[in-house]
């Protein structure tokens, strides 16, 4: 059985679009190396507001 992580530990980005952290989903496992936005709203996002 895999080894349980706490949710502090697991690791967070700054979203390029509202600038506010966030951590780490399963989802995310392949690619979190290229997620950049924290949620489709802040990806669907009009560039140049904030």
């Amino acid at each position: 059985m895999p080894k349980m992580v706490r949710k502090g530990d697991l690791p967070t980005k700054i979203c390029a679009r509202c600038d506010r952290p966030f951590a780490w989903r399963k989802k995310w496992e392949r690619d979190w190396e290229t997620v950049l936005y924290c949620s489709d709203r802040c990806r669907s996002a009009k560039p140049g507001k904030k």
